[in-house]
């Protein structure tokens, strides 16, 4: 099947890329995090954070070890563990306890794993993977990796200047073994989502970040020793503790191409020996296919991607409430996060619950990160999102029912279409059943930039859209709300309904919020 057929079926029709007599072996499993064997590891502080409220000590000049380990366990560390017998989210044979992280995954798969190359008083420098089953590090190369990791990042970043630079993956069997062809448009998610929950984190720990979604594929993975058809990085965040870092202000005129095949020779190969279970792994020769589509063979390829401008819709326009900035504590909003499901509640919501919702989650937008190269907030251009908000409204305080696009620059609901779109959208839903008063989409551009980004558009399209869509999750949660991101409609119904057909945009994924009952799930938190 040619690659752009399967990305427009990942979309749109679904059923054509994943075979009718698909089983799910539950016995062979994988588990939901990497284990290494047999390599020199390094304990972190089991004294995790409640709160997040004064940060981190800034006394120091560099973060510590603690710090380290605090940050990471917030991003992406075991926070619970539930019984799947009771949770609505899961109609498979598991029968294992769920261990659970703040970030949502698809399946409670976690097809993502956490990297980081550190740079710190207190423990060796070089490349760590971090254990989230141990909550611990596990040294994979020992040694400084700042001029490799910054030629391999194009030139764009002083690794000098950052005291850590944390590594994205995705690992393809994860969540494969369970939704086959239907996990590269998950993984992108999976990897988005947890991005999203990083950046949160590095703000209430006093880090600067920027996200580099474009490097050289086989030199960063082989800094890493992965096995580049078993897991690939998507992307790399290097932190810093400096304010006034230039991110972006390395330009590449007149410097040399680099390659990545000349890069990853000038470093020695290391192999090591993980776990993940399964006894017999299944081929997904599709997402390998896209993988090395979508892989940077040279520096030549990276290029600044600006968001367009959006559809101009012809109806009325309503102004939401002004919003003062959220004071929301991260750990507080992230412990209550969950997935609702069949417990929503239809219940009024206020406008100005939306105008805090809609206005805090597409702050979002304003990242650092290599395809804007704008440094924020010292912004000189304001920079266009490359993905948007819409929603299908029903039971909002003073607002008629119907479909809207967020204009975020004015903070306005543009109307598309009046009327009560739930039938329509319980249709266009293939297995869930539900009323709640938002139902929100992301949407992107159909073509995912690829005239630029060639089919790297597509996984980079997917991560900004699961960075909205944590945000989205978190406000939500702070606000006296739930959300429940869902794969399981029908895009072209909802693309439709917005009147996106026809300008090349399309729905990437949906996400009800609403009032909601407490879960009855019988649930343990892995910390005291």
């Amino acid at each position: 099947m040619r690659r752009d057929v399967f990305l427009h079926n990942l979309l749109y029709d679904i059923e054509k890329i994943i075979p009718a007599d698909w089983t799910v072996d539950w016995e062979d499993s994988p588990l939901v995090y990497k284990i290494y064997r047999e390599l020199p590891v390094v304990p972190l502080s089991l004294e995790v954070p409640l709160s997040l409220e004064h940060g981190r000590n800034k006394q120091s000049s560099k973060p510590t070890i603690r710090d380290i380990g605090h940050f990471l366990w917030v991003t992406f560390g075991l926070t619970r563990v539930s019984d799947p017998g009771n949770d609505w989210d899961f109609f498979d044979q598991r029968s294992e306890e769920l261990f659970r992280r703040f970030v949502p995954s698809g399946g409670a798969l976690y097809p993502s794993e956490l990297y980081v190359y550190v740079n710190i008083d207190d423990l060796p420098e070089g490349v760590y993977h971090y254990d989230a089953a141990h909550h611990r590090l596990v040294l994979l190369r020992k040694g400084n990796c700042d001029s490799y990791l910054a030629m391999a990042l194009g030139g764009y970043c002083d690794m000098s200047e950052c005291f850590a630079a944390v590594f994205v993956s995705t690992m393809f069997w994860k969540n494969f073994f369970k939704y086959h062809n239907l996990s590269y448009r998950l993984q992108g998610l999976d990897a988005g989502v947890l991005i999203g929950q990083l950046l949160e984190a590095a703000k209430r720990f006093g880090f600067t970040t920027g996200v580099y979604y474009q490097f050289l594929d086989r030199a960063v993975n082989h800094l890493l020793g992965l096995n580049q058809w078993e897991e690939s990085v998507y992307a790399v965040i290097p932190l810093s503790i400096k304010s006034d870092i230039n991110w972006f202000a390395h330009k590449r005129e007149g410097m040399a191409i680099v390659w990545d095949k000349e890069l990853y020779q000038k470093l020695p190969a290391v192999q090591h020996h993980s776990y993940i279970r399964s006894r017999r792994i299944r081929k997904y020769p599709m997402l390998i296919k896209l993988n090395e589509a979508s892989k940077f063979e040279s520096t030549d390829c990276f290029h600044r991607v600006r968001g367009e401008k959006k559809p101009v819709f012809g109806g009325p326009s309503l102004a939401l409430p002004n919003v003062k900035p959220l004071n929301w504590d991260l750990m507080e909003a992230s412990r209550k996060r969950f997935s609702p499901g069949e417990r929503f509640i239809l219940r009024e919501v206020s406008q100005q619950q939306l105008a805090t919702l809609l206005r805090e989650a597409t702050n979002a937008f304003f990242y650092r990160n290599d395809l804007d190269r704008i440094d924020i907030p010292e912004i000189q251009e304001q920079p266009r999102s490359r993905v948007s908000l819409y929603c299908c409204l029903y039971s909002v305080e003073g607002i008629p029912a119907g479909a809207y696009y967020y204009d975020y620059l004015s903070h306005k609901l543009r109307l598309i279409r009046l009327g009560d779109h739930r039938p329509i959208l319980k249709q266009a839903m293939t297995m869930s059943d539900f009323d709640v008063p938002i139902c929100l989409h992301v949407v992107g551009d159909y073509h995912y930039y690829r005239h630029k980004l060639g089919y790297r558009g597509y996984r980079i399209q997917q991560m900004e859209a699961g960075i909205l869509v944590q945000k989205l999750l978190l406000v939500a949660s702070s606000i006296g709300l739930a959300g429940h991101p869902l794969l399981d409609y029908d895009a072209k119904t909802c693309d439709k309904i917005y009147k996106i057909t026809n300008v090349n945009q399309s729905c990437l994924i949906q996400v009800p919020v609403g009032p909601y009952r407490l879960p009855n799930t019988l649930t343990g938190h892995l910390y005291v």
